[in-house]
């Protein structure tokens, strides 16, 4: 009668062990996949995507963009790999077991590109975990900035800018942008434009008219208070008037709110800008 009057509480004392044991198992396994990610990103080699990430998995990025699905995961991935090299650092926060078959995870990340110009992302991020026939895998990634990093939101323009894409370049502005060219510059007669479609119609659109093969190089990103960066860089062109090359030194000072890039104040070489529009 004894050994039955027991029972209850040996059947307690295997069920705790039993769940002790699965969230032992289940926390090697998050850390595992930490590791693993952290390995990826730090080596630039997606190879182990198949492994981290469900056929269907979905992830919001700290920019708010969603990507949806394995192959756009991937798409992703191998465009970040291309444009330089990075290095990340998880912590892990909380895991919290849903069963067997799924579980939160909750931590934060910083984030860094090593090569010129460097940028830091730091944020928090909660995962959705699945198990795929014994295999933990993410099936959902939510990825929020806790760090302002203003120098971000301006690399992301240089960027778009660099691949030609200017609806993407414009999409970092704020609405009520306030952009004014150096003084001394044919442009600055309209300063200062207000909004991106200023900025398009009075500045972008006329560079293809007077350059060719205009580019920005040994472009620099220096993060100064007041929510501002700075860039030094350089103007590279053809003169479409009388063939002369550009290569003028410049400065761009930027002023940045809640994401979006509200002022833009240029410093140029003007003598030079001057001489490229001779005929």
């Amino acid at each position: 009668m004894k050994n039955f009057k027991n029972a209850p509480v040996l059947v307690l004392l295997v069920a705790i062990a039993l769940g002790s044991f699965q969230t032992t198992a289940q926390n090697k396994a998050v850390e595992k996949m930490h590791q693993q990610y952290t390995t990826m990103i730090n080596t630039g080699d997606p190879a182990s995507l198949e492994v981290l990430y469900s056929k269907d998995a979905n992830i919001r990025n700290s920019d708010g963009t969603m990507v949806s699905g394995l192959d756009a995961i991937k798409a992703q991935y191998n465009a970040t790999f291309a444009s330089g090299k990075f290095d990340i650092a998880l912590k892990t926060n909380e895991v919290t077991s849903l069963g067997k078959e799924y579980m939160f995870v909750s931590g934060s990340f910083d984030y860094n590109k090593t090569d010129e110009p460097k940028m830091r992302l730091v944020g928090e991020f909660v995962n959705t975990l699945k198990n795929e026939n014994g295999t933990w895998k993410i099936s959902k990634s939510y990825r929020y900035l806790t760090h302002e990093n203003n120098a971000a939101v301006v690399n992301n323009l240089y960027q778009a800018f660099a691949n030609g894409d200017i609806p993407a370049a414009l999409a970092t502005m704020d609405t009520e942008i306030v952009w004014n060219e150096a003084e001394g510059n044919a442009l600055a007669a309209g300063n200062p434009y207000i909004g991106p479609d200023a900025v398009l119609n009075g500045v972008f659109a006329k560079i293809p008219v007077d350059f060719d093969g205009f580019y920005l190089s040994d472009i620099k990103l220096h993060e100064m208070s007041n929510n501002q960066v700075l860039a030094t860089l350089r103007y590279n062109a053809t003169s479409m008037h009388n063939g002369k090359k550009l290569n003028a030194q410049a400065a761009h000072l930027w002023t940045v709110k809640d994401g979006n890039i509200v002022a833009f104040q240029q410093y140029v070489d003007t003598k030079q800008l001057d001489e490229m529009l001779q005929k």
